[in-house]
């Protein structure tokens, strides 16, 4: 169960980032409303996700799968581009979360 909050967590903080980006500055009302809404429904999915997962090893996944699945709505919703510097990155941050997860006896 923890792992299903954690999921929808990243997927609802997606869902926010990337209706900010449609709300132009919040000047947009009712994108504005889907990222507030969006993301109070993502913090307390990683609330439940933090009773059982510890804080970093939660994060670090959040975070790093939130980047690349951003990353990839900005390429393929709002059609930008992605240079090898970012691409390059974004594995990193990958295989950060895959080491700390497969390796780490934190996250157990």
């Amino acid at each position: 169960m923890k792992y299903l909050f954690l999921g929808l967590a990243i997927i609802f903080e997606v869902v926010g980032s990337s209706f900010m980006k449609a709300s132009e500055g919040f000047t947009k009302w009712l994108p504005s409303i889907v990222v507030i809404v969006a993301y109070l429904i993502c913090f307390y999915f990683l609330s439940l996700a933090l009773k059982t997962i510890p804080l970093g090893v939660a994060y670090a996944i959040w975070a790093g799968l939130g980047i690349v699945l951003t990353a990839m709505v900005s390429v393929f919703i709002f059609k930008q581009k992605l240079d090898s510097p970012a691409i390059i990155g974004i594995l990193l941050i990958v295989i950060g979360v895959v080491i700390m997860n497969f390796f780490s006896k934190t996250s157990h």
